[in-house]
């Protein structure tokens, strides 16, 4: 197996704990837990800021000294209506109670405290579409780079049709040059419609030095450091992935794959 595909620890809990020590990098965390209705969670943010995304079902999150509330509406995250999300700074605590099954993301990065706490979506999140043809896919954009919620994180949603291509023409944001390119690690944790299902995602360099391919199931996690990396979805199987990326300076910017520059 790649050592950039992570599957799941199991189906319940904490199923996914990538940190930059073990993923060999020094920007992105990510984590995600399988919640059933009544368990709590606890966790601290330490030198970290943190956006929860309620992938499916609903919560009620304490953070940063506040009561936010229940979280959460779809209860399927192919339903594709906008996410429930709490951002919290470094130095913050946090807490869920599960009040459905639920299954929540912690996406993190370095901070700063350059932000306050704060509620995003799903108010100001709306479906849009990306690419044409088999390159249609459908985006959820939660702190990208339009949106000054963050010290560190860009984070989306994208859903990508049966049989359509994603992250695609490839692309890459590997090095720090901007305005040319920047230097973005990411990870991409994939759902499946039908869950049984599997998707493609391939991770390559221009010199190939770096190449794998790899069969994603759903709640798969796959790992960027560098590189181009396209997904696609075969037919019969509709393809969600959550992206999160960080790295020094807050901007995405990409070079295309030179085979397919023209696409873009």
């Amino acid at each position: 197996m790649s050592h950039l595909l992570h599957h799941p620890f199991g189906t319940h809990g904490k199923v996914h704990e990538i940190t930059p020590a073990s993923a060999g990098w020094r920007y992105v965390g990510f984590s995600l837990y399988r919640l059933r209705a009544g368990e709590n969670v606890r966790e601290a943010t330490g030198d970290r800021e943190v956006i929860l995304v309620m992938v499916e079902g609903k919560a009620r999150l304490t953070g940063a000294g506040t009561d936010w509330g229940e979280l959460g509406a779809r209860m399927n995250v192919f339903e594709k209506t906008p996410p429930h999300c709490l951002y919290l700074p470094n130095g913050s605590d946090w807490s869920a109670e599960a009040t459905t099954d639920c299954t929540l993301a912690v996406c993190s990065a370095p901070g700063v405290g350059g932000h306050a706490a704060r509620r995003i979506g799903p108010e100001g999140i709306t479906l849009t579409q990306r690419g044409e043809g088999a390159n249609t896919r459908h985006i959820n954009n939660i702190a990208m780079e339009n949106e000054d919620y963050c010290d560190s994180l860009l984070v989306t949603e994208v859903f990508t049709p049966a049989g359509n291509w994603s992250s695609y023409p490839s692309h890459r944001h590997d090095e720090d040059d901007f305005p040319r390119i920047t230097y973005l690690e990411e990870t991409y944790y994939h759902r499946l419609n039908p869950a049984g299902g599997f998707g493609i995602q391939r991770v390559y360099t221009d010199d190939r030095l770096l190449d794998e391919t790899m069969a994603v199931h759903d709640h798969d996690v796959v790992c960027v450091p560098r590189g181009h990396h396209p997904c696609g979805a075969p037919h019969g199987f509709e393809m969600y992935y959550l992206n999160v990326m960080a790295g020094p300076l807050r901007k995405w910017r990409f070079v295309a794959a030179p085979p397919v520059e023209h696409l873009m």
